[in-house]
This record gives structure tokens, sequence and C-alpha cells, in this order.
């Protein structure tokens, strides 16, 4: 069986508050959000399929459709009007000279190419060989195909460019495409409906309802199929003529073949069957998760026992503090005293636990990126868990989180510089603060992206991004985030610095000497959060680099409020475990204590990278996952930290104002 490559799922999200005008300003039985514009058709009505980029989980590279000798349309190719994140993704829709009539069945010829080149056999083998498939959308519906395997049957998306058998040496051209669309009629209901999806939003009224009348087209799906035909009759026809229709050959003589000098026919059946399904329902096939069993148990299994875990360490902990707390405050101030001198442990650095950490503005810095990533990731999976994704809005997704992203930037601002001013006292600095946060992790990902693109501007993949995208991608930043994360900071020069407790002594207090390194304690502290994602993790890389579709962000937003709670928890305790050994750098430590996670997902990344994108070819492939797992794990350190060291300064910050010390 050949292997293949599902799309990239990617999805819209919408504002509540614009729906909520939407709905009182036009009185509805029923609404529904299902991601795109419903629209019916008559019969006889002409239809046009798009094509997408070309992919492969082989390369991780995508290329354009006509970058291969392919049938192009009459009336030249013209591009769709693509969003952020379809352009981020590499998705580059095109239209095809693909030609349906509604309720028509027919078998078309399209094309007959010129005698094929050198380059042209060669570039063609090579995507064969790369598992390169072919992706093509109806009505904002992705092709389905399916295939037989041990008696189970599988479904892909899209449609190989070529193949190989099994033993053999030459490779054979889908040149002939089978396909089958499901249409539901449509009657037109008293149901109005709301769209989000690329066609634009909008509602149906009641008097749109004869006018809806019709047929809507809720699947469809392909049989690819390699027919050798006589190159010399075919060119006699012209495009759209009608031909006889065919059985997919067995027989590798009636298949045709990649070879020099070669003249290859594309030709098309079409037919129409009528479906139950109807138009809501009919992204149901697409959605279905293989395995589903496996991975809702597997969540299961890990959240229970993290539960478990993280209860055992809460109770505990609770109850160490709490005794140290009551037995310190039953003491009167001789005997405080007297323990002070006796006793060693966190009461011991009460004139050092607030001393300024070292590299206090890169501490701010990181913890502002934190605030801004961390509020977009949970916006953005609350949005999500909530039913206002679709996977009909293709690079919606991603366009929504940059867009998050730019105006988190004065929660950013005003968390950083708020931070600066309790360290450091003053508002002195601030701008350069909030500078940097606006530029730190943007830069990392300008500079990585930008290694990127040249990597892919030489391989001619269409996922290198557009130059004029680039100077896009700076205008927002510049024009929306560098703005608003100053102002962010302006507004926490303004608010009150949080005041500490007790009072720094000008002489540091030496910190004991330990029996082993106070950071290996800290980078293992990374594996219980890891836990709570791993599994998690495996799908969403799945859906990155394997394109299956990812669907199950309810799970996913209990994963994220589970790795909040853990990240918490695990950087509250080994800040207590610090302080009592009388080292009172709790800062840095309490960051990477829970952002330390990144790490493992770092190995964890290599690790699918080795055992389950073996498949991967070429350095290029690898470079490409190498520098999106680096922003990934960067952002997961950013965000985890900063949930991390939040609250360590909030349990210290109580800790030490619950006892009275003079």
């Amino acid at each position: 069986m050949l292997s293949d490559r599902f799309p990239k799922m990617s999805s819209s999200w919408i504002i509540p508050v614009f729906v909520s005008l939407l709905l009182f300003a036009s009185p509805t039985n029923a609404f529904y959000l299902p991601g795109s514009y419903m629209h019916t058709y008559t019969p006889g009505e002409e239809i046009w399929v798009k094509v997408n980029s070309l992919t492969s989980i082989e390369t991780e590279l995508p290329f354009s459709y006509y970058s291969l000798p392919y049938c192009r349309p009459q009336g030249g190719i013209k591009k769709s009007a693509e969003n952020l994140g379809e352009l981020l993704m590499g998705d580059q829709i095109d239209n095809s000279p693909y030609r349906f009539r509604v309720n028509t069945n027919e078998s078309l010829y399209l094309c007959t190419t010129t005698p094929l080149n050198e380059h042209e056999v060669k570039l063609l083998k090579q995507r064969s060989q790369d598992l390169y498939q072919v992706n093509m959308i109806l009505d904002n519906l992705p092709v389905l195909r399916f295939t037989e395997q041990n008696g189970m049957t599988t479904q892909w998306t899209g449609f190989p460019v070529g193949y190989s058998p099994s033993g053999g040496s030459e490779v054979y051209i889908i040149n002939h495409l089978k396909f089958k669309v499901l249409v539901h009629e449509y009657e037109g209901s008293k149901v109005q409906i709301i769209g989000t999806g690329e066609e634009g939003l909008g509602v149906i009224t009641e008097n749109d309802k004869t006018k809806m009348s019709g047929y809507e087209i809720v699947g469809f799906e392909v049989v690819p199929c390699s027919v050798k035909r006589d190159p010399d009759a075919m060119s006699k026809l012209n495009i759209y003529d009608t031909i006889e229709p065919v059985n997919c050959p067995l027989e590798l003589e009636k298949s045709q073949m990649i070879r020099e000098k070669e003249r290859i026919s594309f030709t098309y059946e079409v037919e129409f069957v009528k479906s139950d399904i109807r138009w809501p329902s009919r992204w149901d096939a697409y959605l279905k998760m293989e395995g589903a069993k496996v991975h809702w148990f597997s969540i299961m299994n890990s959240l229970m026992v993290i539960f478990f875990l993280a209860g055992i360490v809460f109770v505990i902990f609770l109850r160490t503090v709490r005794r140290d707390l009551t037995r310190y405050e039953e003491l009167d101030k001789e005997a405080q005293a007297q323990m002070n001198e006796e006793l060693s442990g966190w009461k011991l650095v009460v004139g050092d636990v607030f001393r300024e950490p070292t590299c206090p503005k890169l501490l701010c810095v990181m913890i502002g990126d934190g605030i801004q990533i961390l509020g977009m990731a949970v916006v953005t999976i609350v949005f999500a868990a909530l039913g206002f994704m679709s996977p009909a809005s293709r690079g919606m997704l991603l366009t929504g989180m940059i867009i998050l992203y730019l105006f988190l930037g004065i929660a950013a601002g005003y968390v950083g510089v708020r931070l600066w001013r309790t360290i450091k006292g003053t508002s002195e600095g601030w701008r350069s603060v909030s500078w940097s946060i606006a530029c730190f992790f943007p830069g990392v990902v300008f500079v990585i992206l930008t290694i990127l693109n040249f990597i892919l501007w030489g391989n001619n993949s269409t996922g290198a991004l557009p130059i004029s995208l680039f100077f896009t991608l700076l205008s927002l930043w510049f024009c929306i985030s560098v703005p608003l994360t100053l102002l962010g900071g302006f507004l926490g020069t303004r608010a009150e610095p949080i005041e500490f407790p007790v009072r720094t002594n000008q002489i540091p207090r030496e910190i004991p000497a330990r029996k082993y390194p106070s950071w290996l304690l800290v980078l293992g502290a990374g594996t219980l959060p890891f836990g709570t994602l791993f599994i998690e993790l495996f799908f969403i890389l799945s859906s990155i680099w394997l394109g299956r579709f990812y669907y199950v962000f309810g799970f996913l937003l209990i994963v994220l409020l589970l790795l909040v709670v853990v990240c918490a928890e695990v950087s509250v305790v080994l800040t207590y475990m610090h302080l009592c050994v009388e080292d009172w750098r709790w800062w840095w430590k309490a960051f990477f204590s829970s952002g330390s996670v990144a790490l493992y997902v770092f190995l964890y990344s290599m690790n699918y990278l080795v055992f389950d994108l073996r498949s991967l070819s070429g350095p290029v492939s690898a470079v490409v996952y190498l520098g999106y797992s680096l922003i990934m794990c960067l952002a997961i350190m950013l965000s985890t930290g900063t949930i991390g060291f939040l609250t360590s300064l909030s349990f210290v910050h109580y800790l030490f104002s619950s006892v009275k010390i003079d």
C-alpha cells in the first residue's frame, strides 16, 4: 500500500461578541457554526475543483501543484485569496481545469502533455518516490481516498503523484481520476445558519429559503488510476470532450509509465451520488480519529496518575509548611531569636530571600514574554474547546494565534515592567525592558524563520515565505506588538510595585555547601510536568508533521489546566526545598524548575524524529523539523517557567509575610 499524506488541519475562530450582535440583529429559530457558509447548487451548475500544494511526510517540503507537468486551466492559473496562516503553513491554493456539472455523471478528457523532457521525468519520479500527495478541494472539502489492506479500510486525504510497484524500478503516474461527489438535496428549511468560513460571515434569513433550495456537497472522494492511452488519438480531442469510462487497470502493461519522450494524457470521471449526510455533518468523516479509544484511555490514565501524584505532593507540602508556621508563631520573641540561632531552614534566609537575582532584566523579559505566550495559548485553546474552531477555514487558527499574540503585548509589558520595578525599586530603565520584551521571543523566531526560509527558497518550496509576507509580519510586529508592549510597560510604571514583607541585608548570607548541584534537582523537576503532556504531545506532533487531524481540544484544555497546576506545584515545592537548605537564590531556579519541561519536550521531539518520522529524508527536512522544534520548545519554556516563577513569588511573599520577623 502506498503511504499517504493528510493535509494539515487548520481552523478558524471568531469573536463571540460579534456573533451575539448578529444574533440580535436577525432573530432565528436555530443557529449553527460550521466554519463555512453553506452553498447550494442547481442541477447542471458548473463547479470547479481547486488544488493545494503537493505535500509529503518524506520531506515536509510543500511544492506548487503546477511545478509538475499537469494540465492547466484555460483561463490561466489564478491563486485563491490566502490568509496569513495559510501562507505560513505553505498552502498555495490555485484553480484547476477539473470541472463538474452538478448531478451530471461524466467521463471527460483534459489534455495531453508534450513529450516529457529529462527534467520533467526526473521531477515526476522524485516526487513519486518521495510519496508526494496531490491535495484537491471541492466546496472547501479536501478529497478523500480509501484503501484496503488486510481486510481493513483506511481513509486518506489526497492521492499520490505516482507509484512504484514493489520490487520494480519503474515509476507510474496517476493520470486518470474517478471522482465521487456526495450531494444532499436541500429544500430550504426554517433554520437560519451563520457561516464563519472563508466565504465570509453571513446570516441566511427566511427570505433566502427558496433561493437556497438545491444540492449541497457533503462528500468528495477519489479513486486514482494510472491508465496508458494512445497519445496520438487523445491529442485530437478537445478539452472536456466525452470519453469512455474505464476501470483502473491492474496490469502494469496497461498503466502509464514515466519516461522520456512519453506523452501523458490526463482524463477524469465524475459521479454524483445522493447522500443522507447533512451539510453540518459533512466534516465528520474527516474528524474520525483512528484508535480513539486508546487515545482517550491514555489521556484519562495520564490525568489520574498526575492528579494522584500532585495530590500527594500538595498534601505533604501543606502539612510541612503549616507545621513550621504554627511552631514559629507560637514562640515568643526570645524563643524565636534562640530558634533562629539553633535551627537551620528557610527562617535563616529572611534577610536575603528578596535579594536581587542575577540578570534581573533578562528575568523580567522572559516573564513578560511568557505571559504573552501563555495568554495566547489559553485563549486559543478555550475558543477551540468551546467549538469556535473549524477545519473548514484553513490557516485561521494560526492567524488567530498571531493576532492574539500581538495584542497581548500590553499584558507582557505590564507584567515585565512591574516585576522590574519590584526588583529594582525604581522605574528607571523601563523603556529598555519593554523594548527587550517586545523583541526577545519574536526576534529569536524571526532569526530561525529567516534561516529556514533561505533553505526553503533554495529548494523552491511553497513553504518559503514570500518577501511581501516578511514585510507584513515586520509591520505587524513594529506597528502593533511593540507599541502595545511599550504601553503596557508605561502602565506598569504607574502600578504599585509589590512590597516585600522583610528587609534585605546589605551583606549576602553565605550559602552552605551541598553534596549535589541544586540545578540537578531543577532539571529533574521537569519530568512531572512532562508527564502531563507527553501523550497529547504525540498527537499534536502527528497533526503537524504527519498531517493527521487533531480535533480533541477539550482534552487539550484539560491537559493545559493540569499542566498549569503541576508547574505551579513543582516550582513551589522546589523553592521551599531550596529555602530549607538556606539557598536564597530561588528566582531563576523557580523559573527553570517548571520551565525545564521544555528540555524533555525537545528530547521527545528528537525521539519522534528518529522513531516516528523514520521516512523523513534529507538534511533539509531534518533542519526544518529541528528549527520548528526549537521555536516550540522556547515557547514552552517561557510559558511554563512563567507559571512556576509567579507562583513561587506569591508563595515566598506569603510565607515571609505570615511570620513576624524583626
